[in-house]
């Protein structure tokens, strides 16, 4: 179960990243994961935005996840240096 010290952890970790360049790894199931890079551009109390980097393939776009994604290990979001 879910307690809301967990989601607050999570939410003040990514508060604290705010405007880094992170990896977003997306489990998609049944051994799907999709990886996009881009910045985290915006954050709410359910909500986190990342601004995703224009490139040939694909225009920039935002894309939303919240902090339980993140909690259950559905989107994992790892540092770019």
């Amino acid at each position: 179960m879910m307690k809301q010290n967990d989601v607050n952890k999570v939410r003040n970790a990514v508060i604290s990243q705010m405007g880094k360049k992170v990896k977003v790894r997306i489990n998609r199931g049944r051994h799907k994961v999709d990886e996009t890079v881009g910045i985290i551009s915006e954050t709410y109390p359910s909500i986190f935005l990342i601004t995703t980097q224009d490139t040939k393939d694909m225009p920039a776009r935002t894309i939303s996840y919240s902090y339980t994604d993140v909690l259950t290990k559905d989107v994992e979001l790892i540092l770019c240096r």
